[in-house]
């Protein structure tokens, strides 16, 4: 089931000549991972910005469930919606794991009533164990700290998974868990995965692959 489609969508930085992204047409569905690969300056994380709806194209549409995010509350969409894997993670280094889900749940405007033990279930979910998760996200490995970034970004049970470089700075065989924890959440539980890579391996777990290119997007795979 599409869940959301981009369609003649272009982007142009305020002032600039020349458009960052040009006609980009796609479609995303939910139970699916989706990589999309190219050069640095390509294009790549100011796509994920706008599907993200943290800014708003300056041409075409971008539609989730058929609603065009112009229109919508993006706040909002951000907040229930979709979760956002940040390249730099963006987690709170002196607070602890759990403390950084808490915190999302609260912001979100989470209803879970014991949002503490949900936490400490989304850790377990992706790997960390109470004992890691009542640690200070400083005191954690970089392979741990891009789990808790995963489990943050579940934390308001969104359809809509995107990753900007996720395993840029982790090792073969965490990067293997940490794909094999997002590609589950597509094929079993039915989110929507888009990745943004340069890495060949990364690709190799998607079910579809895109390029970008000078602001044109198109299918490999």
């Amino acid at each position: 089931m599409s869940i959301l489609i981009l369609k003649d969508v272009t982007y142009k930085y305020e002032g600039a000549a020349k458009d960052v992204l040009r006609g980009i047409d796609a479609t995303f569905e939910a139970g699916r991972v989706y990589t999309i690969v190219g050069k640095s300056g390509a294009g790549k994380s100011t796509l994920l910005s706008l599907i993200a709806g943290l800014d708003v194209s300056t041409g075409g549409e971008i539609l989730y469930r058929g609603t065009n995010l112009r229109t919508m509350d993006r706040d909002n969409y951000r907040a229930k919606n979709i979760g956002v894997i940040f390249q730099g993670l963006n987690l709170l280094t002196n607070a602890t794991a759990v403390e950084n889900i808490v915190l999302s749940m609260h912001i979100s405007g989470s209803k879970e009533k014991d949002k503490k033990a949900y936490a400490y279930t989304l850790l377990a979910k992706v790997g960390i164990n109470k004992e890691s998760a009542d640690r200070k996200v400083l005191k954690l490995s970089g392979g741990e700290q891009q789990r808790v970034a995963i489990a943050r970004a579940l934390s308001h049970n969104p359809d809509i998974i995107i990753a900007d470089e996720p395993t840029g700075n982790l090792d073969k065989e965490t990067e293997a868990d940490v794909l094999g924890i997002l590609t589950s959440l597509a094929h079993d539980e039915g989110k929507c995965v888009i990745i943004v890579t340069h890495s060949k391996r990364v690709t190799s777990f998607a079910d579809e692959i895109w390029g970008i290119n000078d602001g044109k997007l198109f299918r490999i795979k």
